[in-house]
């Protein structure tokens, strides 16, 4: 099988890239597994000094794989994987950055919340379905997404449905820089390489104080976790996989 997540390293920089292009990068349960294992990885090896995350050209990620909703929503079980990349996310060590282009949608979206620069081409959208859905906002983005962009912005990518241009994404505060296609993973390399060459306890101290205490953000992770579980199985979210999956078969 192919490798739907691929894990390298240039120099200090780990790279973990999100590689299954024929369903653009939609995030099964062992991709998140492989992504928490690689973030978990990069904590704890002193050798690795920054993570960064790409996808595959036009596709960052389409968020998680519908077909895992599905089968939660008819009653099966949903593991741990997500909940463990989410936790890596919020307890990261060293920086993260990513590369972001074309299609970003939920977790593809609000996984760069989570990080400290990020950068994305001018066709990229930031999307986040999640009352569509019939479903709720994830990964803290209903702490992160106010206190980054403000609570109307906010309210228009996580609950509204907007999707943000890579330049709007940009002037919200959502993201770093807009970059070309043919410049992107050179330009996010280029700069995590840069952050890798830092002195690393400065880096660290300065990072946390930035982020704060993250005793809230794993609060509201967990909060944001209970209630998309329980609308995984409701009425509402059912109906919604099933016409969504219906208009994807027809088209």
């Amino acid at each position: 099988m192919i490798d739907h997540v691929l894990v390298d390293r240039h120099a200090a920089v780990q790279i973990i890239r999100m590689n299954r292009p024929d369903k653009k990068n939609a995030i099964t349960r062992a991709m998140y597994g492989a992504m928490a294992a690689a973030l978990t990885e990069a904590d704890s090896d002193p050798s690795i000094r920054a993570s960064v995350f790409l996808g595959v050209p036009g596709a960052f990620s389409s968020g998680n794989d519908l077909a895992d909703f599905l089968a939660v929503a008819q009653g099966g079980e949903g593991g741990t994987e997500v909940f463990d990349f989410l936790m890596a996310l919020a307890r990261s060590q060293k920086p993260i950055l990513s590369g972001v282009d074309g299609i970003a949608v939920g977790i593809g979206t609000t996984l760069n919340l989570h990080c400290d620069l990020t950068f994305a081409t001018p066709r990229t959208v930031f999307r986040t379905p999640f009352v569509e859905l019939g479903l709720v906002p994830e990964a803290g983005s209903s702490l992160l997404a106010p206190a980054i962009l403000g609570r109307q912005q906010a309210f228009a990518l996580l609950a509204f449905g907007e999707g943000f241009s890579a330049e709007k994404a940009k002037e919200t505060g959502l993201i770093y820089a807009v970059v070309d296609e043919s410049e992107l993973e050179q330009t996010v390399l280029k700069a995590a390489e840069e952050i890798a060459a830092k002195p690393p306890e400065a880096l660290r101290i300065a990072r946390d104080l930035m982020r704060g205490d993250r005793s809230e953000l794993i609060a509201r992770i967990k909060e944001e976790g209970t209630h998309f579980a329980a609308r995984l199985k409701s009425d509402e979210a059912r109906a919604a996989f099933m016409a969504f999956m219906a208009r994807k078969s027809a088209g």
